[in-house]
């Protein structure tokens, strides 16, 4: 069994940053790519940012030169640094561990203020 915790969501103001962490725990065997999407309200989750097993990123074209997605092996952990905010950035913001397969945490507010 793998467990997926997300933490550091907030309120913050237009313009400013939130750094997101993504612990996964459990049998982890092999931990492949790891990733995050976003939901806002009424809308359907969508894919925000992914981190390969060797490093590679790749980003959703709304996010690119503001977000930077990281991981720390040793800890089997993926980060989603947001930077220069903006009120539409406004999700719950769900981190997926692709480990044999797909393992999602619960998710974590993220609310832009203008």
């Amino acid at each position: 069994q793998v467990q997926v915790v997300e933490s550091g969501g907030g309120l913050v103001q237009a313009g400013g940053s939130l750094r997101l962490s993504c612990a996964a725990s459990g049998s982890i065997f092999s931990l492949n790519a790891m990733g995050w999407y976003r939901q806002a309200p009424g809308k359907q989750r969508k894919w925000v940012a992914t981190i390969t097993s060797g490093g590679y990123t790749s980003y959703v074209d709304s996010v690119k030169g503001r977000f930077t997605i990281s991981r720390d092996n040793a800890k089997n952990t993926v980060y989603l640094q947001m930077n220069t905010l903006k009120p539409e950035d406004t999700a719950v913001y769900y981190c997926v561990i692709t480990a044999g397969k797909d393992y999602w945490g619960q998710g974590t507010q993220v609310t832009v203020s203008s």
